[in-house]
């Protein structure tokens, strides 16, 4: 997790850093239904690579955003889920959805 001095002064910047890309968006709109496995998120976000896909749960495993459960099975099973942090988030992300909604509305 980062330091608060590593972190912009401006709290919207700060948030931008955190999920700022389209795929960690994405990624965090998946984690609020359920937990997800790697190749579940790969094959339901089209476009994503692995790499990115690997960088990105890397990157909020790091902030605390999520959280990554290996299960002792045999091949063994890991699923992503949002930490309590990264539930925080859920307002967040429904009011961009409504806002979206709502615009594309507007299109019509």
């Amino acid at each position: 997790m980062k330091t608060k001095a590593e972190l912009p002064e401006c709290p919207v910047a700060t948030t931008v850093g955190l999920i700022g890309s389209k795929w960690k968006l994405l990624i965090i709109r998946n984690l609020l239904v359920r937990p997800w496995r790697f190749n579940e998120l790969k094959n339901n976000l089209e476009g994503i690579s692995q790499k990115v896909l690997t960088d990105s749960l890397r990157s909020m495993e790091e902030d605390g955003i999520i959280t990554r459960t290996v299960y002792p099975e045999v091949p063994p099973r890991v699923e992503y889920s949002l930490s309590e942090l990264g539930e925080s988030m859920r307002p967040i992300i429904k009011a961009m959805e409504q806002w979206g909604t709502e615009y594309k509305e507007t299109l019509d």
